[in-house]
């Protein structure tokens, strides 16, 4: 339940800001503390709705009392359908409808501060330049092509240490084996397809070449080192790499 302590989004960039650091803290929400998540969505309390806040946390709470709300609310109930369901199709489930309100938020501030046409259609390309939570959970995630033009091969670091697909080996941590598992005679340029379209499991932002990365060997989705605390040290020590959604998944079996 959100009363709104932080500053009000007022431009477009704020907005979009704003629109950042919620999605960011939803997606955690369903990625990385995606147990804790589970934990407190129980379906014998009362209806939950999952909120995402500005400064990229999260937080699983009644919705206000307030009628109308300052803020639209996010879906109503998500607790009840936890046990009803297969896990992953009840957190893609929540990752649309945490879409949906994200979207309802931004532009009730754009209608609020009076955004003009240019100004909506400027958002709406900055919110459509990022995966949606549903993409980034599923897997789906991918990175527009146009955006790709702003990657050459004089931009690959040699010091990143993402996985072999993505640049050239420093640890132990790179995947061996490539995520597409057939390749023709031109597979340097189907590398760097992968390498431009690469989107961290985590917080979906794309690919950077001075980025320490690693992938799920379970999954075999990527994630920034830092979005799941692992360092490429640690990486050395590790065979198998799981994911803490992976790992989480497991140890409910």
């Amino acid at each position: 339940m959100e009363s709104i302590p932080h500053p009000i989004p007022r431009t477009v960039e704020e907005v979009f800001n704003d629109f950042k650091g919620r999605r960011s803290g939803l997606i955690k929400a369903l990625t990385t503390d995606v147990d804790k998540f589970f934990q407190q969505c129980d379906p014998e309390k009362e209806n939950l709705c999952l909120y995402g806040l500005p400064n990229e946390t999260w937080e699983v709470n009644l919705p206000v009392e307030e009628v109308p709300p300052e803020l639209p609310e996010p879906a109503l109930g998500i607790n009840f359908a936890r046990d009803g369901m297969q896990e992953k199709d009840w957190l893609s489930l929540v990752a649309v409808h945490s879409d949906s309100w994200l979207l309802g938020v931004a532009f009730y501030f754009g209608a609020r501060f009076g955004f003009g046409k240019n100004e909506r259609k400027r958002l709406f390309q900055m919110i459509s330049d990022l995966p949606t939570i549903f993409e980034v959970v599923t897997g789906n995630a991918k990175q527009p092509k146009d955006q790709s033009a702003n990657h050459n091969g004089s931009g690959k670091s040699k010091s990143s240490a993402k996985a072999s697909r993505l640049s050239e080996p420093q640890t132990k941590m790179v995947k061996v084996s490539s995520p597409l598992k057939d390749e023709d005679e031109s597979g340097e340029e189907d590398e760097e397809d992968d390498e431009q379209g690469a989107t961290c499991g985590a917080c979906g932002d794309s690919y950077g070449t001075d980025e320490f990365w690693i992938c799920c060997d379970i999954c075999e989705r990527w994630f920034h080192g830092k979005c799941v605390k692992i360092t490429p040290a640690k990486a050395e020590h590790i065979k198998q790499y799981k994911c803490p959604s992976c790992s989480s998944k497991r140890a409910r079996v």
